[in-house]
């Protein structure tokens, strides 16, 4: 299993224009279909007067989840555009929705899927592209005296120290990469006076 994805630091636009149509693009970083409906909620009040709100959006690492949704444009016209740009920049925990504005010329299937492409990408282009990781949070518990010990582990294993509660007894907890979830839990079971938590 993959434990790291590409996907956008925070929201961007794109714009495009074509025979009088206005296309305004909008990406968005997202974690759940939730969030999704909460986007396209926002925009659809935001633009009320548009024609159209396509959209498509890809969630999880292995891309299970995804929508492409042409909203009344020709079927595949629209959405499936909008979700290969998602795939072309090869990211995931993303939405691009893009309004349209209909300019009084009809642009025909093959238009408008280089429109809505174009836009989309636009959006895309516009954003900050960064690598997020999969992390499972682990913790280790000592004994005061032991602390010191309980941090070198961390930090030997290049490992930031997340949360900490420092008492007679220390807990200390750090977010380690999935595919090094497993050792990390056996290293602390055989260090002598750490325990994972």
């Amino acid at each position: 299993m993959k434990d790291s994805y590409k996907t956008i630091a925070s929201s961007s636009e794109g714009f495009y224009k074509e025979k009088g149509s206005k296309f305004i693009s909008h990406a968005y970083p997202v974690n759940s279909e939730e969030e999704v409906k909460q986007h396209l909620d926002d925009l659809r009040k935001r633009y009320h007067d548009a024609r159209h709100h396509c959209y498509a959006y890809l969630i999880g690492v292995d891309g299970k989840i995804f929508r492409a949704n042409d909203d009344g444009e020709p079927n595949h016209s629209a959405g499936d555009p909008i979700l290969g740009q998602i795939k072309s920049f090869e990211l995931s925990g993303v939405l691009v929705v893009v309004i349209r504005y209909f300019g009084g010329t009809k642009l025909g299937v093959g238009g408008l899927i280089h429109a809505y492409k174009t836009a989309a990408q636009e959006a895309l282009n516009n954003a900050k592209i960064i690598e997020k990781t999969l992390t499972e949070r682990i913790g280790i518990h000592c004994e005061y005296p032991m602390l010191n010990d309980a941090i070198r582990f961390f930090k030997d294993r290049n490992l930031e120290v997340v949360n900490q509660e420092l008492m007679i007894d220390c807990k200390l907890w750090a977010d380690v990469p999935l595919s090094d979830a497993e050792q990390v839990r056996e290293e602390i079971k055989n260090y002598h006076k750490l325990k994972l938590i």
